[in-house]
């Protein structure tokens, strides 16, 4: 389970440590084998393990491509996707593209969504908790109404 919120660094050539306390979990489960690629409403990347990234692509691909929004989120997503993997001293190497295109520069945080982690420009996710904390919409779906925390 890739659950928590990590502030991490990023040196200048791409290069961050995944936290010592999942690096046994992913040699185990895809043999620290990863694949990142952009998220389509946020400015950030998303990292998955490859076990879990190839049911998502295998998703994807079952979609009818005929589909305009089909196609954007395949051309996003897939199209973005890129294999990494994880060295003996537990670094990824983030491409220059996606740093890019999250913004991403020496302050970096991890955030755990179960099956992935998203990969965030420390001060853009500040930014976006914060507004989640503090947005008022009531307009929350039946499913999360029944969830009791």
């Amino acid at each position: 389970m890739l659950r928590g919120v990590h502030a991490l660094s990023m040196d200048s050539k791409g290069r961050m440590a995944i936290p010592a306390r999942f690096r046994d979990m992913l040699t185990a489960a895809c043999q620290g084998e990863l694949v990142l690629t952009i998220d389509t409403e946020e400015l950030c990347l998303l990292l998955y393990p490859l076990n879990e990234w190839e049911i998502i692509q295998q998703k994807l691909e079952a979609l009818p491509g005929y589909n305009k929004q089909v196609r954007r989120i395949q051309r996003l997503l897939i199209g973005h996707a890129t294999d990494i993997e994880m060295d003996g001293a537990g670094r990824i190497l983030v491409p220059g593209p996606l740093r890019d295109h999250a913004k991403l520069d020496k302050k970096i945080i991890l955030l755990g969504q179960g099956n992935k982690f998203e990969l965030w420009d420390e001060n853009s996710w500040q930014e976006r908790r914060d507004a989640y904390l503090t947005d008022a919409d009531d307009d929350v779906p039946d499913a999360l109404m029944e969830l009791s925390l």
